[in-house]
């Protein structure tokens, strides 16, 4: 059986915070990249629908700071996920201090649960509420609202994002073009909605569990 040990979760806690904060201005920027394509394409529309021939600098440019605030983007959410992963971690071990029979998955599924197929639209949610609810003080009735919302946001921005980029790649129309930053911008402003969730979570789980910690002394010792 994996050891279990109390440890804070407070460092882990402001360092995915912060990771979910440049996540999110990574989607402000993405954002504001749209907002130029979604220009440049409607004075394209407005001469000619096709995009034959050389693109005008304002389209060229458009399409450039697009990718680089995409290529942000990308790494942005590469380098939360992985500190999110292992805050999350931290809190689930923690978990099985305060409540050892209380989880539905194995620790295993912390991690796994974010990659393998399918099991990753529901496996690492219902971690989280298993974390939260072994979390929540004694005789306190567990409210899920938050996870809930969070995670039906991250599914749309995940999935709705990857779907609205490949239509932007595949875009041969000015008016194709205008439609898929449309598109794109909205699955950003999701995105945003659901960093700003997710910081909410890790700050009220984070805090949770060190005031369960300091109530409770059989575990303070452990706490570090």
């Amino acid at each position: 059986m994996p050891s279990t040990r109390l440890r804070s979760p407070h460092v882990l806690g402001r360092v995915a915070v912060a990771a979910l904060g440049l996540v999110a201005v990574t989607d402000l920027l993405d954002l504001w990249a749209g907002t130029e394509v979604h220009r440049a394409a409607g004075d394209l529309a407005a001469g000619a629908g096709a995009l034959g021939g050389r693109l005008s600098p304002r389209a060229h440019r458009a399409d450039l700071v697009h990718s680089v605030a995409g290529g942000f983007q990308s790494l942005a959410l590469l380098g939360c996920g992985v500190v999110f992963v292992l805050w999350l971690y931290r809190v689930r071990v923690n978990a099985e201090v305060f409540d050892p029979d209380g989880h539905s998955k194995a620790r295993a599924w912390v991690i796994a649960g974010w990659v393998v197929p399918l099991a990753n639209l529901w496996y690492p949610r219902r971690v989280i509420l298993d974390v939260w609810d072994a979390s929540v003080p004694a005789g306190a009735r567990p409210r899920h609202g938050l996870i809930n919302l969070w995670w039906a946001l991250w599914l749309v921005s995940i999935n709705v994002g990857r779907l609205m980029t490949d239509l932007y790649d595949s875009a041969h129309t000015a008016a194709g073009f205008r439609a898929a930053a449309q598109q794109v911008m909205a699955a950003d402003a999701v995105d945003i909605v659901a960093a700003a969730l997710a910081i909410r979570l890790v700050l009220r789980l984070t805090r949770m569990q060190e005031q369960k910690a300091l109530t409770q002394p059989v575990f303070a010792p452990a706490l570090g």
